[in-house]
């Protein structure tokens, strides 16, 4: 049986916006647009990294397609954006690449690994970025951020921006196709566990809808998420606090 990925992915995600109604409805459309940069940046950076990797490998389909820029409308996939804004985790539009164009000293099993974990490695690198510029303005402009309407909101649009790039990175790594884990993961297993995995995809694709529905996936994700998070904060702040 054949499930094409992109009826899952608009089922998950028409779901999820009538779930969703009530809560723009109840006034927080203001919290869900002071998390639209950090959407725009973890997507856009997230994609882009795919295309660099498979680029600086030798591939020049994402060269040729127009995915070597910081554009995100180069970049946004509409189910998987939706779901980043609405529920801390998702995806941008896929990087195509042909890893017979990787250059011969890379393989193409370790060439697509490489590709695959460039996106989740480009937004923990962003989440650190962003949490480093959070603290300094928390430590070099706390007057300013209590006291100034603009001051508190630049505050809260660094701080979502920081959680969404490590929800986009931790989702991705999970191992269920089309996400980044999967295509990392795969390359790692032996001859006859890679191709069943391959034979065996639409399996996974029902699987990833099932742990997405009975709510399985937030209570994988989300203590993840919280400690990476949290534990960033606290290294970043400690670091300022033993040298200021």
């Amino acid at each position: 049986m054949y499930i094409d990925r992109k009826w899952i992915f608009l089922i998950i995600g028409i779901s999820l916006l009538f779930g969703l109604s009530g809560m723009i409805r109840s006034g927080e459309i203001i919290s869900l647009l002071l998390t639209l940069p950090g959407l725009l940046i973890a997507i856009t950076f997230h994609e882009f990294a795919h295309a660099f990797a498979a680029d600086k490998l030798g591939d020049d389909t994402p060269r040729r397609q127009n995915r070597l820029n910081l554009n995100p409308l180069s970049h946004l996939d509409p189910i998987g954006s939706i779901l980043l804004l609405f529920a801390g985790f998702g995806w941008g539009k896929p990087v195509e690449i042909n890893p017979r164009n990787f250059d011969k000293k890379v393989s193409m099993q370790n060439g697509e690994a490489i590709v695959a974990a460039a996106g989740p490695a480009m937004n923990m690198i962003l989440a650190v970025i962003f949490t480093i510029i959070y603290i300094c303005v928390l430590k070099f402009a706390t007057l300013w951020v209590a006291t100034s309407t603009i001051g508190n909101i630049i505050a809260i649009i660094l701080k979502t921006t920081v959680y969404t790039n490590i929800g986009l990175g931790v989702f991705n790594l999970l191992p269920f196709p089309p996400l980044d884990g999967s295509k990392i993961f795969i390359n790692f297993m032996p001859y006859n566990v890679r191709r069943w995995f391959i034979e065996k995809q639409q399996i996974f694709y029902i699987i990833f809808v099932f742990i997405w529905f009975t709510g399985i996936s937030s209570y994988i994700i989300s203590p993840v998420i919280a400690t990476i998070t949290n534990g960033l904060f606290g290294i970043i702040s400690n670091i300022f606090s033993f040298f200021i």
